[in-house]
């Protein structure tokens, strides 16, 4: 593993995932600005989220045929400027525009990005992709805070000022590229050559099933939990929103420390533990009626939420040894996307019941992903190598 490029890939994924939580954080003061009713707002996350989660697979596809390393650079400089834009463009049809590109431009980074960490990672590939993930994580997180102190001091032409760590570490991602890939192949180059493997595709869309689960339960979180905290506690939106950032901060750390768990105990053993605790974790949650119990709380949850995520990515990779790059486009955009389009029944339950009931139907999808997770078959380029390892 060459902690190097391991770096420069983790920071890249931290800049272009602040971008996928800035959007929202723009969209009180786009509505300000251009008098936009929600339905209108909502249609901007829409396009960013549709263009990303739509088109991902497709970059990975071809990620697998031709090489294109200048994708990420570009992919990275897009998904920034596009948010950046948003802010003084004059019109509502250039804005929608601006921020589908920016999702296209991180649909274009994420699988050569995921693809290329999974191969200098070596044989510690739980360690590798877990710290490109918690990159992602992190700067998802930050996103929001970021872009909303910018925009309170500066107006919404400061969204300008967000172009500015893209052009950077964009320069710095197309000046190192060469070496990087000079790298990647070398360290392809000592493992076993996966052309000799077929891939697994029926358990690739089994795994497909345990990655929608997670998504359905973090969209959930994501979207009702600072309304949860508001309606059933009582709290301000404030409270509310500090809830998310724990979740979200302590997942980002959970995602780190499972990726070298999953590396020393084995990649599906996480992947059902996290599921596991997910249950009886989800039962207590939705019967606490304090509020400091319910905050501490978070931290399990977000711990055994975020610990399947990147021992899930590279288990795709796994089963797909020759369409990595595909398998990466999909664990991290069409599948995921699952959980965006679960929110609307959630809000359903919601409007018609209540947010603590609509939080509670979650408890039944760690069930679900636990009983598949446990069948999920090892990987048949993890037993080849086994093999040779033993032969030696």
């Amino acid at each position: 593993m060459n902690k190097k490029y391991l770096a420069l890939l983790t920071s890249s994924h931290f800049i272009i995932d602040i971008f996928q939580g800035a959007l929202p954080a723009l969209l009180p003061f786009l509505i300000h600005e251009h008098n936009l009713t929600y339905a209108a707002a909502a249609s901007l996350v829409f396009a960013a989220n549709i263009s990303s989660s739509i088109v991902q697979p497709l970059f990975g596809f071809y990620s697998d045929r031709i090489s294109l390393p200048w994708i990420m650079p570009l992919g990275l400089f897009l998904a920034g400027a596009g948010i950046g834009l948003a802010g003084i463009l004059p019109s509502y049809w250039l804005i929608l525009i601006s921020v589908a590109i920016s999702g296209i431009g991180i649909a274009a980074f994420h699988p050569e990005a995921a693809r290329v960490t999974n191969s200098i990672s070596g044989e510690k590939k739980g360690t590798g992709v877990s710290t490109f993930a918690a990159g992602g994580n992190m700067g998802f997180a930050i996103g929001p805070i970021l872009t909303t102190s910018i925009v309170l001091l500066l107006g919404l032409k400061g969204s300008l000022l967000l172009i500015l760590p893209v052009i950077i570490v964009s320069l710095i991602l197309l000046n190192q590229l060469k070496n990087l890939y000079n790298h990647e192949h070398s360290e392809v180059t000592k493992v076993l050559t996966s052309e000799i493997i077929k891939d697994e595709w029926n358990s690739f869309l089994r795994l497909l099933t345990t990655i929608s689960c997670r998504s359905i339960i973090f969209f959930g979180f994501n979207t009702f939990l600072p309304l949860y905290w508001i309606n059933n506690f009582g709290q301000s939106k404030a409270a509310g929103s500090t809830a998310l950032t724990i979740l979200i901060v302590t997942g980002a750390i959970s995602t780190l420390i499972a990726g070298r768990l999953a590396d020393r105990f084995g990649h599906k053993q996480i992947i059902i533990i996290g599921f596991a605790l997910l249950i009886p974790l989800l039962l207590v949650f939705i019967n606490i009626h304090s509020v400091n119990i319910a905050t501490a709380m978070l931290v399990p949850i977000a711990m055994a939420l975020y610990a399947p995520y990147s021992p899930m990515v590279v288990y795709g990779q796994k089963y797909l040894p020759n369409h990595m790059g595909l398998a990466s486009g999909v664990t991290l955009g069409l599948a995921v996307s699952v959980g965006g389009v679960f929110a609307p029944v959630l809000g359903w339950i919601s409007d018609n019941y209540s947010i603590h009931t609509a939080i509670s139907t979650l408890v039944i999808i760690p069930i679900i992903a636990t009983v598949v997770a446990i069948t999920l078959p090892t990987p048949k380029i993890d037993l080849k190598n086994k093999i040779i390892k033993t032969s030696f």
